[in-house]
């Protein structure tokens, strides 16, 4: 099967995106290590995705998004260029929102925001089976009101909120703001 559907496109079952970012501060070096605790994949939300163009391969187990996609789970909210999702042979298909989701491909400027939190990269991958998301780019940008993390690739495990930030041979930038932290009595 190949269909071609035009804008916007609304799937309610189609387990995409993560919740928030929760950045925890260290010292800067080629690689970063933190908690994102607020990383997590949310199954009781509906999710909305709109896009210029959604064509769905079922022989390929894939749909492709393109042009001004934005995903919208509750207060997340993803958005990029195009995305690909693939999905594992079987009953479910992505045209009757119950597809069985293997990954998701995001490219062309990729936007994450949930809450406070923002993330921008060129390309990203989300890993459903493994729960896992990794954001690439030139530069991939991290921040939290005025607390700012930069470097070149962004790993996730969405299961424990374990995050590491690589600057791909060159040096992890952190900027914090001294008023974001927490005040103890």
């Amino acid at each position: 099967m190949f269909a071609t559907l035009s804008a916007p496109v609304r799937a309610t079952s189609l387990l995409v995106l993560v919740a928030g970012f929760a950045f925890a501060a260290g010292p800067a070096g080629a690689q970063q290590t933190s908690q994102m605790t607020g990383m997590q994949l949310s199954n009781d939300q509906p999710i909305q995705i709109q896009s210029d163009k959604l064509e769905i391969r079922d022989q390929e187990r894939k749909a492709e998004f393109t042009g001004n996609v934005k995903v919208v789970q509750g207060t997340t909210t993803m958005q990029a260029g195009r995305m690909v999702v693939y999905y594992k042979s079987g009953e479910g298909s992505v045209a009757s929102g119950n597809a069985d989701i293997e990954k998701i491909d995001v490219f062309d400027k990729v936007y994450l925001k949930s809450d406070k939190q923002e993330a921008t990269g060129d390309t990203g991958t989300f890993n459903m089976v493994n729960e896992t998301m990794q954001l690439k780019g030139k530069k991939v940008v991290l921040s939290e009101g005025e607390n700012v993390f930069v470097g070149c690739q962004l790993n996730v495990a969405m299961r424990t909120g374990e995050a590491t930030l690589d600057a791909c041979g060159g040096r992890v930038m952190i900027q914090l703001d001294p008023k974001s932290r927490k005040q103890t009595n």
